[in-house]
């Protein structure tokens, strides 16, 4: 048995005695022995989800911050080093925000979404681009091989213009179609995909597409097992003014069930329609996860009881990973 600063170890003598010798521990073997613990709790977990595929919606305040930006990474490429198939569908909302005031643009919303004429979109596909290619340079730093592709590529998101209310906003997509095979090609050839949220419509014009929209699309086209939303937000509240009426586990039926009788509004409204589209089109379980917090990934996927929203099927079992 383990005691505090003390390892016992039973030896048993040739007589059939049994004898105790004390190992002093210092504190760099307590701390090993905490990491293995770690490693033990997350057994279960690795084990259950070896060769399946995450789909990681990756944007807000962790993508802006350098350092959260690493432990990010890091995290989705160790998901892939033991065994994890993760996709990262990223946004880049906040600099292309920045790149359209650069050029004398006002970044003009409508019900969240970006009003994207002509001029917007290409800064939009750039920047993107630009976004795109850093994140593939990251996980390569960390010995992961990966590809970035944007939703054009393969035919992956088509889509058709997106209205808001009735209001054409410009070059918005909705996702008609997703082809998942060039993401299956690259998973199968052992490459992280990393995917930029741009879609062509049938005439081949290009479309910003909202990042949490083609995460969820391309979640469900994969079967994907999980979907982690890393967002600005600790997960989903019942009234976001009481801290206590956190919600850490909930089945899609009773997200239904919020949305219907009013508790849930604002921007987190067509989050949590994804969250549910995704659990009733075959993505075994969702997860909003807040993107500041450090291996916020991690701590969801790898530990009891994790620390954000995960959403389940009506009949799943709700005390397993």
């Amino acid at each position: 048995m383990i005691c505090t600063g003390a390892l016992q170890i039973a030896l048993t003598t040739p007589s059939g005695k049994r004898s105790g010798m004390e190992i002093k521990m210092d504190k760099n073997m307590t701390e090993v022995l905490k990491k293995a613990e770690v490693l033990i709790e997350a057994l279960p977990y690795i084990q259950k989800f070896n060769r399946k595929i995450i789909v990681v919606k990756y944007g807000g305040s962790a993508m802006s911050n350098e350092e959260l930006q690493k432990n990010v990474i890091k995290d989705v490429t160790l998901l892939k080093l033991v065994g994890f198939k993760p996709i990262i569908v990223h946004g880049g909302g906040k600099e292309i925000s920045r790149w359209v005031g650069k050029v004398g643009k006002e970044p003009e919303f409508v019900n969240g979404l970006r009003v994207t004429d002509e001029e917007t979109m290409e800064i939009a596909e750039m920047v993107l681009s630009r976004v795109n290619k850093d994140l593939v340079t990251m996980v390569q730093e960390l010995g992961v091989k990966a590809v970035g592709i944007s939703g054009k590529d393969g035919g992956l998101l088509t889509v058709e213009r997106k209205y808001s209310d009735g209001r054409d906003i410009g070059f918005v997509g909705d996702v008609r179609k997703v082809d998942p095979k060039i993401l299956y090609d690259l998973l199968e050839k052992d490459f992280l995909p990393i995917v930029a949220p741009v879609g062509l419509d049938d005439d081949f014009r290009t479309y910003n597409i909202n990042a949490d929209d083609a995460a969820c699309a391309i979640a469900k086209a994969v079967h994907a097992e999980k979907l982690a939303f890393l967002t600005d937000i600790e997960g989903l509240y019942k009234d976001i003014n009481d801290k206590s009426s956190f919600i850490s586990r909930l089945k899609a039926s009773e997200a239904e069930k919020l949305i219907a009788e009013g508790y849930i509004g604002g921007g987190m409204l067509p989050k949590l329609a994804n969250c549910t589209s995704a659990i009733r089109e075959g993505v075994s379980r969702v997860h909003i996860l807040d993107g500041r917090i450090p291996h916020c990934l991690l701590l969801e996927i790898f530990t009891d009881h994790g620390i954000g929203t995960v959403f389940l099927k009506d009949d799943d079992v709700i005390s397993s990973p």
